[in-house]
């Protein structure tokens, strides 16, 4: 008599690496110069800089990492609307 055939453990999952939640300064250009925090409780982010002190707070879901408050976009709009007013 033998024994029986066991079956192969499956692979560990792989863990996804954490996003990042210190950014660069669009307006200082100052590397890890933008902390961003997030307070689900409330649903605001909040991206600011603590060598210029720039800040941007924006409403979030429920999904929203710390990479979605940069506020890049915003500044980007910003910068429309005043050149065409110009």
């Amino acid at each position: 008599m033998g024994k029986r055939k066991s079956r192969a453990k499956p692979p560990p999952k792989k863990r996804m690496d954490k996003l990042d939640t210190v950014f660069s300064c669009p307006f200082c250009n100052h590397g890890t110069s933008v902390e961003c925090r997030i307070d689900m409780k409330n649903l605001i982010g909040e991206a600011s800089c603590g060598i210029c002190q720039e800040s941007f707070s924006t409403t979030i879901t429920a999904l929203s990492e710390p990479i979605d408050v940069e506020w890049i976009d915003e500044c980007e709009r910003v910068n429309t609307v005043d050149d065409d007013g110009a």
